[in-house]
C-alpha cells in the first residue's frame, strides 16, 4: 500500500492502541474519518496501485482522472456525508482453477472499491488489535512466507500430526448477519454499519465477495473466533516456551499441528473437535473429501499455500521438514521457465533474470 498522510497514520495508530488497550471497548465516531478527503485520497491510490479491472459502470482510473481526481473524490464524500452513497452492482468474473474448475470474482466499481478503502483503512486497525498471530492472509506485515515457515518451525519441534481442514466455499458461504454482529462488538457507529450492510448487500445474499477490498477483513474477523480458540489450546498445553499444539491461517487455508508425543494422542481428538464446533457456529461447512488427518513421522505429507510438506533427516541425522512446489503449480512454472528461455537466445541475461524475478 502507498504510505498513507501523518494524520492518517497518526489516527490508524491511536486507534490500534486504544483497541489493544481495552478488548470491549466499541469505538464511535468513526463515519466522518471514512468520509474525509484524505482517507478517501489515500483509498483511491491503494486502488490505483493494485491497478484491476473496470466495474460494472466500465469507468477506469484513466477515465477519471482525465476528468479531475479531486472532482470525483468530493461528489463521492459529498454522497457518503448526505447518506446519498449507494453500492453499485458487482462485475462477475469467473476466473479458471486446477480440475476444470473457476473461482468467481466480483469486482466494484473504481467509486465503490474507494469506499471499501476507506472503510478499511479505519477499522483495519482497530481489528488487528484483536487478531490472533496463527492468522496470517491479507494482514500488514504479514506474508505467506512467515506462514509456511511456522508450520516449519512446528515440523522441527516434533508436532508431526496435521488436521488439514479445507472449507468449502468459505468466501462464498460467510453469513451476513454474523459478520455484522461480529463487527458491531467492536463498532458502535451506526452510519458505518448501515454503510457495511449495503456493502455486503451488494454481493448478494451471503458471502463476501471475491475481488471486494474490504472482504479479506471482514473474512479475518468471521474466523477469529477459531484462531482464538486454537491459540488457547496453545496456552493450555504450554510449558515455558513449549506448546503441543501449532497453527497456521491464511484466510481459508488451515492447518494445525499436534506434538507426536503418545502423551499428546488425546489432544488430536480434543482440537479437531473443537474446531469444527466454533466452524459450526459460524455455518462454515468443512469439505470432507479434501480435509485430511496426517501423520508425518509414517511418511504422509500435507499441502499448504502452494508447498507439499514432508519430513526427513538431516545428514545430522535430525528431523527436519522438506517443502516442494505442488506438482501441478511445479509443471506450470517448468512450463513457463521453458518458454523464457526459449525466447530469450538473444537477450541479455540480466533482461530474462529480471522476467523471471
Amino acid at each position: 500500500m502507498t504510505k498513507a498522510p501523518i494524520q492518517l497514520q497518526d489516527l490508524r495508530r491511536r486507534l490500534y492502541v486504544k483497541a489493544k488497550a481495552e478488548p470491549t471497548w466499541r469505538f464511535w465516531g468513526l463515519y466522518v474519518h471514512i468520509c474525509k478527503l484524505e482517507t478517501l485520497r489515500q483509498a483511491y491510490a491503494a486502488a490505483r496501485a493494485n491497478a484491476g479491472a473496470p466495474g460494472n459502470d466500465g469507468v477506469t482510473f484513466e477515465t477519471i482522472e482525465q476528468a479531475g481526481l479531486e472532482e470525483f473524490l468530493g461528489q463521492l464524500r459529498q454522497e457518503l456525508v448526505e447518506g446519498r452513497y449507494r453500492p453499485q452492482r458487482l462485475r462477475k468474473v469467473k476466473i479458471p482453477k486446477e480440475g476444470g474448475k473457476f473461482r468467481q470474482l466480483s469486482i466494484p466499481t473504481i467509486r465503490d472499491r474507494v469506499v471499501q478503502g476507506a472503510v478499511k483503512l479505519i477499522l483495519e486497525p482497530i481489528f488487528e488489535a484483536d487478531f490472533q498471530p496463527g492468522s496470517f492472509g491479507y494482514r500488514p506485515k504479514k506474508t505467506a512466507h512467515a506462514a509456511i515457515q511456522r508450520v516449519s518451525t512446528a515440523i522441527i519441534q516434533g508436532k508431526t500430526y496435521v488436521l488439514d481442514l479445507d472449507l468449502r466455499a468459505y468466501f462464498d458461504t460467510v453469513r451476513h448477519h454474523i459478520v455484522l454482529q461480529k463487527v458491531a462488538r467492536r463498532v458502535n457507529d451506526d452510519a458505518v454499519m448501515a454503510l457495511l450492510k449495503a456493502m455486503l448487500k451488494a454481493s448478494g445474499k451471503r458471502g463476501v465477495p471475491q475481488g471486494g477490498t474490504v472482504s479479506p477483513l471482514l473474512s479475518n474477523i468471521y474466523l477469529n473466533e477459531v484462531d482464538k480458540m486454537l491459540e488457547r489450546a496453545q496456552q493450555v498445553t504450554r510449558r515455558g516456551q513449549w506448546t503441543a499444539v501449532e497453527y497456521a491461517r491464511f484466510a481459508d487455508d488451515l492447518v494445525i499441528l499436534v506434538d507426536s508425543h503418545r502423551r499428546h494422542h488425546w489432544l488430536r481428538g480434543a482440537v479437531e473437535q473443537r474446531a469444527r464446533e466454533e466452524l459450526a457456529r459460524l455455518q462454515v461447512e468443512v469439505n470432507e473429501d479434501k480435509s485430511r488427518r496426517v501423520d508425518l513421522s509414517r511418511g504422509e505429507s500435507f499441502g499448504f499455500l502452494g508447498f507439499d510438506f514432508h519430513r526427513i533427516r538431516s545428514r545430522r541425522g535430525r528431523w527436519m521438514p522438506l517443502r516442494t512446489p505442488k506438482g501441478k503449480k511445479r509443471t506450470a512454472l517448468l512450463r513457463k521457465l521453458k518458454e523464457i528461455f526459449r525466447n530469450s537466445i538473444s537477450r541479455p541475461l540480466r533482461s530474462v533474470i529480471e522476467q523471471i524475478n
